[in-house]
């Protein structure tokens, strides 16, 4: 189950608070500017990353609350199968969450809101390691 908050009579998904499509299509890009100059990272992506930005952004938009358009242009998210082909380590996951988190505080969001995110992006790393102590 989503996020979701009650106002009055009415539900509000975290998609919908955070400013929709526009929100996660913002968020993916500060995050992938630490991509594209990070040698930890940038190996395991293509050398255009437009489609994963694509991706990531459909994907967090409709995690949140937002249309199914993810699941309508991939399939379902199999987010350990998607990321099996590359060696994520505990340095992987560290520089991709250094990168997510300077994303995710640069963004226009209530703290608690951040926190939330944070703590997804958080668990989300912890879970994609796949090498490694």
């Amino acid at each position: 189950m989503r996020p979701v908050r009650w106002s009055g009579k009415q539900r509000e998904t975290a998609y919908e608070r955070w400013g929709g499509a526009p929100f996660f299509e913002a968020l993916v890009d500060r995050f992938y500017q630490g991509v594209e100059n990070d040698p930890r990272l940038r190996p395991m992506y293509p050398d255009d990353l437009a489609d994963s930005r694509r991706h990531l952004a459909l994907f967090l938009g409709q995690y949140w609350g937002g249309p199914a358009d993810y699941d309508a242009l991939r399939g379902a998210p199999r987010l350990r199968l998607r990321h099996a082909p590359f060696t994520v380590g505990p340095a992987e996951a560290e520089a991709w969450m250094e990168h997510m988190t300077e994303a995710v505080e640069s963004a226009p969001m209530e703290p608690a809101d951040r926190g939330e995110l944070l703590e997804y992006f958080a668990m989300a790393a912890r879970n994609l390691v796949n090498s490694g102590p």
